[in-house]
């Protein structure tokens, strides 16, 4: 199925690679305007020029979603530069430290709370302001797997994952009479620099075994999460509101 999102703007955070990057291309080869939002902006900054080049409407900007100051600025620049915002995915996030929970630390839990569940939170909040005020609008955040079932030693990234589908839930009452409708995907092992940092860090066994129990028997692709966005994104689900849709293989059948 394709999509058309000609004369729409569209917003992307951890849009410099990974989930984000893949997202934000499809928006814009679906004709919307986007802005690549990421914490790296000159990488954003990069990524966008490339779509520009290629004759697409794109924004790089920087944007640390833990800083609520920033994410204010950077919602209101990109509404400055396109003058709407139509869709946002709120995707930027990190993963934990591993640790039991009697092991972990402080300062890790509020270091993957502060982006994967405040920063949501944040860009929520200014994004919903102008969309309130324009009277429509599309947001899909980004849970997880983890933000469906727990995992040893990731409670810190479960607990922000499970929060995401909350916020998700509450948003959606809230705005259902408004024209605004916010969902949520939950991408289960999809391969990115994320995951391969993770391997790089002596978790590759993991990932194998994680393999192993998907039902397709594969890892997903970023593009494949990119099409769910852009179908919640889009017209053709009007009628879906509040849901957290796994993505992921089959996986959570088991």
């Amino acid at each position: 199925m394709s999509f058309s999102f000609e004369n729409k703007v569209a917003l992307v955070t951890g849009a410099a690679s990974g989930i984000g990057l893949a997202t934000a291309k499809a928006f814009a080869q679906a004709g919307a305007a986007v802005a690549l939002v990421d914490v790296n902006g000159d990488v954003a900054r990069v990524q966008a020029e490339a779509l520009v080049a290629a004759g697409h409407k794109a924004i790089g900007l920087r944007c640390d979603v833990a800083d609520i100051d920033q994410v204010e600025a950077m919602v209101k620049e990109t509404i400055a530069t396109f003058g709407q915002l139509d869709a946002a995915f709120n995707n930027a996030g990190i993963q934990n430290i591993l640790a039991e929970i009697a092991d972990a630390t402080v300062d890790d839990y509020d270091r993957v709370m502060s982006i994967n569940l405040r920063g949501v939170w944040a860009c929520m909040k200014f994004e919903l302001e102008h969309m309130r005020r324009q009277g429509s609008g599309a947001i899909v955040n980004c849970s997880s797997l983890g933000g469906l079932v727990g995992g040893a030693e990731r409670a810190n990234y479960h607990a922000a994952k499970h929060g995401v589908i909350g916020l998700t839930k509450s948003a959606a009452l809230e705005y259902a009479a408004r024209n605004i409708r916010v969902n949520a995907v939950c991408p289960g092992l999809i391969w990115t620099p994320m995951v391969d940092s993770m391997v790089a860090a002596g978790q590759g066994e993991a990932m194998e075994g994680m393999v192993k129990a998907i039902p397709m028997g594969r890892h997903g692709k970023p593009e494949e999460i990119a099409d769910a966005v852009l179908w919640l994104s889009s017209s053709t689900s009007s009628y879906v509101t509040g849901q957290s849709i796994s993505v992921d293989g089959g996986f959570v059948m088991r």
